[in-house]
């Protein structure tokens, strides 16, 4: 959420904030420092008291159905609260489109407009671009949690974005706007023209990756194929890709395109992703 509102210029609005260190934007930050904006706990557990005591307008959050006696503690101290699915959604300029509500909340409603309008503009000047290259590399995406991998189903954001970057997702075919769960063999054996892997965490490198699964070294992306990580712009515990990219999928986009199809953007250097040697 903390995307949106950076994105809008509207960090003085703010005056308080939970998990301050998964927070990457410096404007936050140098106001919590600055105590501008406070600590307000964990997404596990909210300080109820001390929101109660700065007397907001309204709390953001995502809804979670343990938290509602919280949710209505708030509500009956006139606080307003404010569910975001934004996470949920799987069509990247439909994420993209929530700062049009942050807009309507902040009183900047002009300003989001015209944000959106221009990312909206890059994206499809953009997906125009990746329909000149001249071929579809075959993609594999994320990696695996103990003994599942769970790869993006084939109408997810990760699966949009390859589609629109014009390239081959190798469950493109798959209906599901959610994880699929599958074992390392259903993987392999889907996996053997696959040119890019992408998504792949936040390793440091390909031994440190291999390390934490020596699985990965049969396939054939990990030994020959190019592999690439969100860690393009982590700060400690923050990663901007969860940030700002919530809002910037025409960035995304352009760092698949570069990825996919680097002839198309020879000058380009990539904003959220990271080439894994």
């Amino acid at each position: 959420m903390a995307g949106y509102i950076s994105e809008l210029g509207a960090e003085n609005l703010v005056v308080g904030v939970s998990s301050p260190e998964y927070i990457y934007s410096e404007k936050i930050q140098s106001l919590l420092k600055e105590g501008k904006i406070q600590n307000v706990g964990s997404e596990q557990k909210y300080d109820v008291e001390k929101i109660i005591s700065m007397k907001p307008d309204a709390v953001f959050t995502n809804y979670i159905a343990s938290f509602d006696n919280t949710y209505q503690l708030l509500k009956n101290n006139g606080i307003q609260v404010v569910f975001l699915d934004e996470y949920m959604e799987q069509l990247p300029l439909e994420k993209t489109a929530y700062i049009k509500l942050f807009g309507e909340f902040f009183g900047k409603e002009k300003e989001a407009g015209e944000k959106y309008r221009e990312i909206e503009k890059n994206y499809n000047k953009l997906k125009q671009l990746a329909l000149k290259a001249k071929d579809q590399p075959v993609v594999l995406a994320n990696e695996m949690y103990g003994n599942v991998w769970y790869l993006p189903g084939g109408k997810t954001s990760v699966a949009n974005y390859i589609t629109d970057a014009n390239a081959s997702y190798i469950m493109k075919d798959n209906k599901e706007e959610k994880s699929l769960t599958m074992s390392f063999e259903e993987v392999y054996a889907k996996s053997g023209s696959v040119r890019y892997w992408i998504n792949a965490g936040i390793h440091a490198s390909k031994k440190e990756m291999l390390g934490t699964n020596p699985l990965y070294g049969k396939l054939e992306v990990f030994n020959k194929g190019k592999i690439y990580t969100i860690a393009g712009k982590e700060r400690q515990k923050a990663n901007d890709f969860f940030e700002s990219g919530a809002i910037r999928a025409d960035l995304i986009l352009k760092d698949y395109i570069k990825i996919f199809h680097p002839e198309l953007l020879p000058e380009y250097q990539l904003t959220y992703m990271k080439e894994l040697q």
